[in-house]
């Protein structure tokens, strides 16, 4: 696994994490945390896979 795969596995899971906090805190609504979290894991997979 390479640098650039291995930050791919460690940012997508943030990312994830801080939009569930962010609809937890009420900043973000279902569909903005749906499509944050669905963004952020189909962008992640497309890289990992095209490295």
């Amino acid at each position: 696994m390479t640098d650039a795969q291995f930050g791919l596995v460690v940012a997508a899971p943030v990312i994830a994490g801080f939009a569930l906090v962010l609809y937890r805190m009420g900043v973000l609504q279902g569909a903005g945390t749906i499509s944050a979290v669905g963004a952020s894991v189909v962008i992640a997979a497309v890289l990992f896979f095209g490295q």
